[in-house]
């Protein structure tokens, strides 16, 4: 089995702290260049920005498996220069506006410090002050001083790599996560298929990169490799926890429906009975909203069997999220011994 020992976790340190917003991924690529960029069999960035690698196997009758995670974090956008180095801004994803106020934030390649404000609460009327803060009302301001900041300029949160024991908390876990995975398994890559790594641009905004990357490899099977919330703090009023919908400490989340895919159940039985054979934990994800990659994946060309598998984190899109270092080891393995059994067979078998 893989193990996620002090190496991958650097890596991922400087995956998060790196600062790549929808249309902007660049540092993110140049990480992962400098990772795997040796061993790739092809590497090509195409027009969208997407970095697609090949690792061939060997032997005959090789799937091609394709592999996508996304390089993209939510974040904002300046749109307004209102002077005195205070700017209005609107959204990159889908963003929960309720914790924006005093969020430190990085402007710019040269990741300058601003902060997110508005009009302190003791000075609102009754009726601003229970309602839910407008992204009209918020701003960035990055003090007065600053040149290099400009309209057009991409922000992110502040929020700096931190391991909390068994525990990681970072900005980006979403899909930097998915990121990780597939450079180690490009670096352990099964030599029965022809693994097809795409690391895809502007998810956060609809799943763009993805559906171009598809139609480039066009695998016969494939999945997205991402980060999915974990709903699963305890009630208010102390009562079960009836609506989670992935929970930490519990293994990798397998998909069977989201808000853009039905996934193919000959993939869902190929990973659960790689879980059961191999003894590694899984989760299958709830019904329920979102969607990965595998949205825009599976509707490509005459259609693609598509499955999706994510590490569970809590608070995505905020500043930041939190994660199990575990259920990101048994995600990779469960990817893995998936792989390495993987063959034409089951494809051979009903939907």
């Amino acid at each position: 089995m893989l193990k996620i020992q002090n190496p991958q976790i650097k890596l991922l340190e400087k995956l998060t702290n790196a600062v790549a917003l929808p249309g902007d991924e660049g540092a993110i690529r140049k990480i992962i260049r400098a990772e795997v960029g040796d061993i790739a069999d092809e590497l090509k960035i195409d027009a969208m920005g997407n970095l697609l690698i090949t690792k061939h196997g060997k032997g005959k009758n090789r799937l091609k498996v394709m592999l996508a995670a996304h390089m993209d974090e939510v974040g904002f956008m300046l749109v307004d220069d209102e002077k005195d180095g205070i700017y209005s801004f609107e959204t990159l994803g889908g963003i929960d506006t309720r914790q924006l106020v005093g969020k430190p934030v990085w402007v710019g390649k040269e990741k300058v410090e601003g902060v997110i404000g508005a009009a302190p609460i003791h000075l609102l009327d009754a009726e601003a002050r229970n309602g839910k803060a407008s992204l009209k009302s918020l701003k960035i301001d990055v003090g007065v001083g600053k040149p290099k900041v400009k309209v057009g300029d991409r922000a992110t949160f502040a929020t700096k790599f931190l391991r909390m024991g068994n525990s990681i908390r970072a900005k980006a876990l979403d899909d930097r996560l998915g990121v990780a995975i597939l450079i180690e398994l490009l670096k352990n890559a099964p030599e029965n298929i022809d693994l097809l790594a795409a690391f895809t641009v502007q998810e956060e905004l609809g799943l763009r990169g993805a559906k171009i990357a598809a139609h480039a490899f066009n695998p016969d099977l494939a999945l997205a490799v991402d980060s999915t919330p974990a709903y699963d703090m305890p009630m208010h009023d102390g009562s079960e926890n009836i609506h989670y919908n992935t929970k930490l400490g519990e293994g990798p989340a397998i998909y069977t429906l989201d808000g853009r895919t039905l996934s193919d159940p000959r993939i869902i039985r190929w990973l659960s009975e790689t879980g059961d054979e191999k003894k590694i934990p899984y989760q299958y994800r709830q019904p329920g909203g979102g969607g990965t990659d595998a949205g825009s994946i599976h509707l490509s060309r005459a259609g693609i069997p598509t499955g999706s598998v994510s590490v569970p984190g809590r608070y995505a899109h905020t500043a930041m999220g939190l994660c199990r270092i575990k259920d990101w080891e048994n995600t990779l393995n469960l990817l893995h011994e998936a792989l390495c059994r993987v063959s034409p067979k089951i494809l051979e078998k009903n939907r």
